[in-house]
């Protein structure tokens, strides 16, 4: 059974920074990449990166380049969303994903989590 457990979202202040966990379980974890996502009230979930098998980010949100840094753990079957300098834009549900590899798009993941509430205070 493949688990997907997003946690370490919070109520933080303008400037300050987060670290979410993805705790995955159930598959080939180094087989697979691990995308973060976020998906703010009334709007579409929009990709911030994507961990690949090489432990390597590929950006999909503009904003998010030299503030946000994905990794991965393979022996924990972990992977981190470490958010520096959060503004109030960056309010959201942040979502993990997996995926064979990096994809842009929400849709082509396989498994997702429940997310975890990130609120940056103006």
């Amino acid at each position: 059974e493949v688990q997907i457990v997003e946690s370490g979202g919070g109520s933080v202040q303008a400037g300050g920074s987060l670290r979410l966990s993805c705790v995955a379980s159930g598959f080939t974890y180094a087989d697979y990449a691990i995308g973060w996502f976020r998906q703010a009230p009334g709007k579409e979930r929009e990709g911030i990166l994507c961990i690949n098998k090489s432990d390597q980010n590929e950006y999909y949100t503009n904003s998010a380049k030299g503030r946000f840094t994905g990794s991965r753990d393979n022996a924990k079957k972990t992977a981190y969303l470490q958010m520096n300098s959060l503004n109030p834009d960056d309010t959201a549900r942040y979502y993990c994903g997996v995926a064979i590899w990096c994809v842009r798009t929400w849709y082509e993941y396989d498994y997702w989590g429940q997310g975890t509430q990130v609120t940056v205070a103006s």
